[in-house]
């Protein structure tokens, strides 16, 4: 019985399975490069896409000429990792994704595991698991993502008992949007779930890419999205596709006020500038947070940074706390993994 192993670790509120994250785990094999080999892969910085042939030689490359750090990753992974990590009650996250049966998939879910989310992969024992070449130059990333066996995912996965059984428990979901590009079936599934059992739905909009390219498949998960988060290049390309202007405070209010599948609460888009202003779109009003300044010589790489900043977020989305408490553990979580490398953090969680 997936929850009987933390039942007598009772706290406060009752955690437990609260949060569930769907997505594509990758193990980042991250370095710190020169520009050339940005050049080289034509490849840019605070950017992600989709390894395509002439990408694959590159994670060779890094392997063979620069000191690697292999990292886990994949985007909503880290989301949930650090909202698990904020929550610091056992067992409270649970997370879906495909992997295959090889080293790399074992070392996703042993972190995965080590920092108390509940991890439940889909196996596929013929195709390697997926990895991310992170791309670190002047502690900007760029990052080039393989999915292999992370492409596999099939909504039969959802149809497990174990996985109806999580899906049941969970209060709030979040898919990042890089995973419509692998089954926005399964994403709908769980979002119509959110829907119709008055819970919290939540997608990140990911990189340019997806709204470019993968735009319908995002069009149709829209609709049951509470909260939608992007950072301001995406929101202005989002603006841009949709006819939004370029202000990004006017597409926040736009994307906020597009036609909604449950009508019981209405959206919130978050948009993220680094370290400008974190703006909030809600209730037909846009709250600006200012983020406190980094000193330069601290920030180590971004690579995270969104992703955390998002887990920060719905840890204390989940206890019900408001927004402005909620943008202020999203703030501190972005803050802490920009002074480390890769998506990582202390053991201990100094939040208050």
């Amino acid at each position: 019985f997936y929850f009987s192993h933390t039942k007598n670790m009772s706290s406060p509120e009752d955690l437990r399975g609260s949060i569930l994250g769907i997505g594509n785990p990758l193990l980042d094999i991250s370095a710190e490069v020169p520009q050339e080999i940005l050049d080289k892969y034509n490849v840019k910085l605070n950017n992600a896409i989709l390894a395509e042939s002439s990408h694959i030689p590159l994670y060779e490359e890094l392997i063979n000429k620069y000191p690697v750090q292999y990292i886990a990753g994949g985007a909503t992974q880290n989301s949930i990792r650090v909202a698990q990590w904020l929550l610091q009650s056992p067992g409270a996250t649970s997370y879906f994704g495909s992997v295959g049966s090889d080293n790399y998939g074992d070392i996703l879910e042993k972190c995965a595991q080590d920092d108390g989310v509940f991890v439940y992969y889909q196996k596929h024992p013929e195709v390697a698991t997926g990895s991310c070449a992170v791309l670190i130059n002047g502690g900007e990333r760029s990052l080039v993502a393989n999915l292999s066996a992370a492409n596999e995912f099939t909504p039969s996965h959802l149809e497990t008992s174990l996985a109806q059984e999580i899906i049941a428990k969970a209060k709030l979901y979040y898919i990042a949007g890089f995973f419509l590009t692998v089954s926005v079936e399964s994403a709908l599934i769980v979002a119509k779930h959110a829907a119709e059992n008055n819970k919290i739905f939540s997608i990140n909009l990911s990189a340019p890419f997806i709204i470019q390219f993968f735009g319908d498949r995002l069009d149709q998960v829209v609709p049951y999205a509470d909260f939608i988060f992007a950072n301001e290049s995406e929101a202005a390309v989002y603006g841009e596709k949709y006819g939004y202007g370029n202000d990004i405070s006017t597409i926040a209010l736009k994307l906020s006020a597009q036609p909604k599948a449950s009508g019981t609460r209405g959206r919130v888009v978050v948009f993220t500038q680094g370290s400008e202003a974190t703006l909030v779109a809600k209730d037909g009003v846009v709250t600006s947070y200012p983020v406190e300044k980094l000193p330069s010589e601290f920030l180590v790489d971004t690579n995270g940074a969104g992703d955390a900043f998002v887990g920060g977020f719905i840890s204390q989305l989940v206890k019900g706390k408001d927004i402005s408490e909620s943008v202020r553990a999203g703030h501190f979580a972005s803050r802490t993994i920009i002074q480390r490398s890769g998506c990582t953090f202390p053991k201990e969680c100094e939040y208050i």
